[in-house]
């Protein structure tokens, strides 16, 4: 993937959401309302951005990738 979605302002957004709510599992954060919407945005953006999530294969990708850089990078 050639998108840094690390600099994407949904991802940031996502990351001060995740921490904020004292959730310890990114994949479990991503499954309740307020993560699941924004990473809705960060796949709009990645759609944007000229990635193509529509095989499910591919986002499932995306997804895990999101979820391993949010328990890197946004974690206190």
């Amino acid at each position: 993937m050639d998108w840094e979605f690390t600099e994407d302002a949904a991802f940031l957004a996502l990351c001060d959401a995740f921490r904020e709510s004292g959730e310890s599992s990114a994949m479990e954060f991503l499954a309740n309302g307020e993560g699941a919407f924004h990473f809705q945005d960060l796949a709009q953006n990645a759609a944007g951005e000229g990635i193509d999530l529509s095989e499910s294969s591919a986002l499932d990708e995306f997804q895990q990738e999101v979820i391993d850089t949010m328990e890197k990078l946004c974690q206190d």
